[in-house]
């Protein structure tokens, strides 16, 4: 055996017995050992700090959209607003469960809940109803829809975790048809202002 392979082979030993006392000392401790996904989560807690704060915001965005679109769904006077409301659920609880399980391994812990910002904002919907809460609430898809393109035209683009890259990405074309559609709603509930008096 050449002094190489010796080395080599001594120093994996080393590295399995390491592992091997680890496991000891964690079962006489009565905490798991250290498992395959526990080193996979420390592993990819170094997911690079933008595409965290990405994860971070487009999870409490998705979350806003889910409720705001509960909302249309009860308080819309509009059949389109409730059409664009249910679509918002739909299509917002897909991408919020595909970015949790994205956020799972890469050792990231989701908010569950919203922002004071989007608090506020769903604060103020409750209070509107009839025409009233359709306009102000296509005005704030329209506005919401535009920034999450850029959001995520941004990651797809210069993103630096191939995964949430690529979720952005595939989430893009969904995000760029609501925009047209909240749009098309929000001209038409401004259209028929005049008429539902």
């Amino acid at each position: 055996m050449s002094q190489q392979s010796h080395r080599s082979s001594t120093l994996s030993a080393g590295i399995g017995l390491a592992f091997f006392l680890a496991a000891g000392v964690a079962a006489a401790q009565g905490t798991s050992p250290p498992s395959a996904s526990n080193m996979k989560a420390g592993a990819t807690a170094s997911i690079p700090a933008a595409d965290k704060a990405f994860v971070e915001k487009a999870a409490v965005g998705g979350l806003a959209e889910v409720n705001m679109g509960k909302m249309a769904l009860e308080k819309g006077s509009s059949d389109q607003v409730k059409q664009f409301g249910a679509r918002m659920v739909e299509d917002h609880s897909k991408a919020n469960d595909e970015l949790k399980q994205i956020a799972s391994s890469k050792g990231i812990t989701l908010p569950t809940d919203l922002d004071a910002k989007h608090k506020a904002k769903m604060d103020k919907m409750q209070k509107l109803s009839g025409a009233q809460f359709d306009r102000a609430y296509m005005d704030d898809m329209v506005a919401d829809h535009k920034q999450d393109v850029a959001e995520f035209k941004k990651e797809a683009s210069s993103g630096k975790d191939s995964e949430v890259k690529s979720f952005a990405a595939k989430t893009l074309p969904t995000l760029e048809d609501h925009l047209k559609m909240a749009e098309s709603t929000d001209a038409a509930v401004k259209g028929s202002k005049s008429a539902s008096r």
